[in-house]
């Protein structure tokens, strides 16, 4: 006498259900906006080829600096503020323009009824800038290292955990800023303070150390500072222990800041 198994056939959709994970998804979602992101001839001229030219304006304004009295070389002054500069355009400025434009297509309202939760939402969404930014700074980092005679990092640790802060905090005040803005074409106007504030602050410019000592010292508070201070001294070595875990904890404090404020103001609705 022979027992015979009987096995049960999976449910439809059992097996789509089973395979579904966060990363799945938010890979899923990450396509969509990388062919959507495609589309913008706008948003790909200021996220790609901006960032490349405005270091050549930083090189140009060092030789007019005393940059030795700094203990800085023009390669220096110009790989943090070009990694910078791809910070502010392929990522924080081109995130607000998704999150907003999405938003008042009702994309994200759509989503929201999906398997899909919130934070995959942003992710997602956000999961190509950050990437792009991500390539282009290793592209700038490799482009200053061949033209501007750069030496090895001497703490590649220190400019590696900067970068990643400054995608990481850049994508996060992203949303923040798109929590107040109204239109797609009011997210070309609202990224503008918090860019040009960076750009001259936080060092990517003009050094702290060449500026006045209250005016470095309120500097030294800006979102983008501690990752500008990170990446350069991951080249120069000159952090100490303790300015690295201080640059370290003001990153993650506004990174936490900013998430905070997405999780209480972050609008998912258009608003009227």
């Amino acid at each position: 006498m022979s027992a015979t198994t009987t096995r049960k056939s999976p449910a439809p959709g059992a097996a789509n259900a089973a395979a579904s994970t966060p990363m799945t998804r938010m890979t899923a979602l990450a396509r969509a906006e990388l062919t959507l992101l495609g589309r913008n001839k706008g948003t790909l001229f200021a996220a790609l080829f901006v960032p490349l030219v405005l270091p050549f304006s930083v090189r140009s304004a060092a030789q007019e600096m005393d940059l030795a009295e700094a203990g800085l070389t023009t390669g220096t002054l110009v790989l943090p503020a070009a990694i910078g500069f791809s910070l502010l355009f392929a990522v924080y400025s081109a995130l607000v323009g998704v999150f907003v434009v999405r938003r008042e297509e009702l994309v994200l309202k759509r989503l929201r009824t999906g398997e899909l939760r919130d934070a995959e939402i942003l992710s997602g969404s956000a999961m190509p800038a950050v990437l792009s930014g991500l390539l282009q700074s290793l592209l700038l980092a490799a482009g200053c290292f061949a033209l501007l005679d750069l030496s090895a990092p001497s703490a590649p640790h220190l400019a590696v955990l900067g970068l990643l802060l400054g995608l990481v905090m850049c994508a996060a005040l992203a949303a923040v800023t798109a929590s107040f803005t109204r239109t797609g074409e009011s997210a070309q106007v609202t990224p503008l303070p918090f860019m040009f504030v960076s750009m001259l602050g936080s060092g990517m410019f003009v050094p702290l150390e060449l500026l006045p000592d209250k005016l470095a010292s309120f500097c030294e508070l800006l979102p983008l500072t501690p990752v500008i201070t990170l990446v350069r001294g991951g080249w120069t070595g000159d952090l100490t222990a303790y300015e690295a875990l201080g640059a370290v904890a003001s990153a993650v404090a506004w990174t936490v800041v900013a998430v905070f404020a997405v999780r209480r103001w972050f609008r998912w609705e258009p608003r009227r």
